[in-house]
């Protein structure tokens, strides 16, 4: 469906205005199918995306700055995040042996097989991707990357 229909606004100052309006309301969009899937396995998108880091540095600890430095959305508290995934067994949290004012953190194997069935999931569900092409994919990456230059 056409951003005008989605929003019943059927006309824009510019093609700037609207691709910004477009950006903007499919961002949310995508969250919001995310969150849905999310909440049937007891996760916020946050909680999502700090499993996911986790995931990558497995089997090496984490950090909270490292966890803040490339969690998606900056304004979410990392080390409540990483309260609520500890209470649900899917983090580990240690005081780092060579320095002891760090805390190493650790995903579980709890929370990589939870990983692993949401990565089933979203290969299933794409969020629209699925409609692009390889190539518009690519393209679509490309773009959003260079409104950010």
């Amino acid at each position: 469906m056409k951003i005008e229909d989605e929003i019943k606004q059927p006309t824009f100052k510019d093609n700037h205005q609207k691709a910004l309006i477009n950006l903007v309301f499919t961002t949310g969009w995508v969250q919001q199918q995310q969150s849905a899937l999310f909440k049937g396995y007891g996760l916020t998108l946050p909680q999502f995306n700090i499993l996911r880091i986790l995931r990558g540095q497995h089997p090496k600890p984490a950090t909270v700055n490292l966890l803040i430095e490339r969690m998606l959305d900056k304004t979410s508290n990392a080390s409540r995040i990483v309260d609520k995934l500890e209470v649900k067994k899917l983090v580990t949290r240690t005081v780092c042996p060579s320095n002891r004012r760090a805390v190493d953190i650790r995903i579980t194997e709890t929370g990589l097989e939870l990983l692993h069935q949401l990565d089933a999931e979203l290969e299933n569900r794409r969020n629209g991707l699925q409609h692009l092409t390889d190539e518009e994919a690519a393209q679509l990456s490309n773009l959003l990357d260079k409104i950010r230059d």
